[in-house]
């Protein structure tokens, strides 16, 4: 006999061999046991989950005359004639390729015999979501009121595309996705009776890059077998699967950590041109995060991790990344992960990612190091009192310059005022301001402001934190005006091209125009404000003047106004010496 594949010689034969779907398995037994089957069943999950699988057993356990506990003997003929295929009660059915109206009613018409061999016809129709409408409607009366003793098992990976009418009339299971730790087990058994060897730590590798479903992960495995030589290693396995070992992954933090950009790339490249798959490199970086940080929050539980090996390099690594660190390192490759799906050039946006996350990770890291640092921290806190003693004696000194000026205490109004303008050190960009309230509308203002919350999720934790304390004030297509709580934020948000880039952007994105930011204290805004209406009060009170004076004029002087400007603008076309003015006697 020819070879034949791990997950065709190991399908499930009975509801207790399905891995990971034991609420399902359970309620169909029961519903054997106690003879409360339904006429129609829809199951819906991802590839490889099961469900051609329990509709079988599911036909074999409902026809055989030896069942125990809801599970078929898979000895008795009929189990022996489903199994292989050949009973002709139990018809398995291709929606893709037998999805028209003509094929469902002879569906309809057959259904209406009674079985030959077993005591229900059952029919399975796989992929049901490819039928067209009309074959929907064909097959939606005969659900509606089945004939007897037949039984209808639907299969489908996209639920959503089978009509409500349908699914109303079914009883409806949702496959899950298998743990992992269910795959590895029932791959351990199969290994097992294969009598095949292999190294444990190359299950998880295996059942990681299934995702989910038990077919995927059998014939991954199948191929390593086929690979490896008598042993199925971690190595071999990495290789098929395209992984990353935590060693590369160790490496690669290790240069955000170090801002070696350039060792960063490197690696980067050389995984790429080892034909590793870039989304499984996302994959394995986020979920090598993750680990990381469960290790930091649960002071090294081993058994919480997925897929890092606790080590003395491992350690290093958590010690020096905060969770900070971790977040923006997640919320980094989860954005590429986005855009490497609508992408052909997955290299580029993997080789930013490594950029940035190179140069931002390195700063943070290194302001964790001096804060935990004794001798760094002890250097920080004398200089911090030495600056608090000058600041004293300052106050002091200024305390009586201002009495031997005046002879008694500065009231503590001024003293206000002073300290607010001495405040104000950030100075705004009033022209680029006054440009921006030219053009502004309420109706500019309102839509930035229902929009700013979903700008700062799309801002880095480092530009969210600059913009935390900051309010949309003013704003038109071409500009907005952002006020601060205080002058150190408005400097910094003014200063950071990279922040301005990033909210012109993102605002292009939100809503359909970029604008550019301009920056204003909370004490300043009022004053600019006031400023811009008095100098738009001003003009308008020069223009109405000017209107009233022309208006005064008599009809000779508008005459000789008008020719005025004619002859200025003929000098300025002619020149001087060409033009020559000649007085009308009129």
């Amino acid at each position: 006999m020819s070879y034949q594949a791990l997950y065709r010689v190991w399908r499930p034969q009975l509801f207790s061999d399905v891995a990971g779907q034991e609420a399902i398995t359970q309620t169909l037994k029961n519903a054997l046991i106690q003879s409360k089957t339904s006429h129609a069943y829809l199951f819906t999950g991802p590839r490889g989950t099961g469900k051609t699988s329990a509709a079988k057993i599911f036909s074999k356990a409902i026809n055989c005359p030896n069942r125990v506990d809801g599970e078929p003997c898979n000895e008795c003929e009929i189990c022996q004639s489903i199994t292989q295929g050949k009973l002709n009660d139990v018809i398995e059915i291709d929606a893709a390729s037998n999805n028209g109206v003509e094929e469902i009613r002879d569906i309809r018409e057959k259904a209406n015999y009674a079985p030959t061999s077993a005591e229900y016809k059952v029919y399975i129709i796989d992929e049901v979501h490819m039928l067209s409408t009309g074959a929907f409607n064909a097959l939606l009366k005969t659900l509606e009121e089945p004939p007897a003793n037949v039984i209808f098992i639907l299969a489908t990976t996209e639920p959503h595309k089978i009509p409500l009418t349908i699914i109303s009339r079914t009883q409806r299971f949702d496959f899950k996705r298998i743990p992992i730790h269910s795959i590895i087990k029932r791959m351990e058994y199969i290994l097992g009776q294969e009598e095949i060897q292999y190294e444990e730590e190359s299950l998880p590798v295996i059942a990681r890059a299934a995702e989910g479903g038990m077919r995927d992960a059998l014939s991954i495995l199948d191929q390593t077998i086929s690979f490896s030589q008598e042993r199925v290693s971690v190595a071999d396995a990495m290789r098929i699967t395209g992984s990353l070992t935590q060693e590369l992954l160790l490496d690669y933090f290790q240069a955000m950590i170090d801002n070696d950009t350039k060792e960063g790339l490197a690696i980067l490249q050389s995984l790429l041109a080892e034909g590793k798959d870039p989304l499984r490199f996302v994959e394995d970086v986020i979920l090598f995060s993750r680990d990381i940080l469960i290790y930091q929050q649960t002071s090294g539980k081993e058994e919480l991790l997925k897929q890092a090996k606790i080590d003395e390099k491992f350690k290093k690594i958590t010690e020096k990344l905060t969770s900070t660190v971790v977040y923006e390192i997640i919320h980094t490759f989860n954005q590429t992960q986005q855009e490497l799906k609508a992408s052909n050039h997955a290299e580029i946006y993997l080789e930013v990612a490594t950029v940035r996350l190179t140069e931002q990770v390195a700063s943070v890291t290194e302001q964790r190091v001096i804060s935990t640092d004794p001798v760094a921290q002890t250097e920080n806190n004398d200089e911090i009192s030495n600056l608090k003693v000058q600041l004293n004696e300052m106050h002091q000194l200024i305390k009586k310059l201002q009495t031997a000026h005046s002879g008694q205490a500065v009231p503590e109004k001024k003293k206000k005022s002073k300290k607010i303008s001495a405040g104000s050190i950030f100075k705004p960009n009033k022209t680029a301001i006054f440009q921006v309230l030219d053009h502004a509308t309420k109706k500019n203002l309102a839509e930035l402001r229902e929009v700013w919350p979903d700008l700062m999720n799309m801002l880095t934790v480092t530009q969210r934190a600059v913009l935390k304390a900051s309010t949309p004030v003013a704003a038109s297509p071409k500009g907005l005006v952002v006020s601060f709580q205080y002058d150190i934020l408005c400097q910094k948000a003014t200063e950071d091209t990279e922040l301005n880039k990033d909210i012109a952007l993102h605002l292009q994105k939100l809503v359909g125009y970029e604008a550019r930011l301009n920056s204003v204290t909370e004490e300043q805004w009022p004053v600019i404000r006031k400023e811009y209406i008095r100098q738009l009060k001003q003009h308008d009170s020069e223009d109405t003047n000017e209107n009233a004076e022309k208006s005064e004029q008599s009809p000779q002087e508008k005459e000789k106004d008008a020719g005025d400007e004619l002859v200025t603008e003929a000098i300025q076309l002619f020149g001087q010496e060409i033009v020559k003015v000649k007085e009308s006697s009129v």
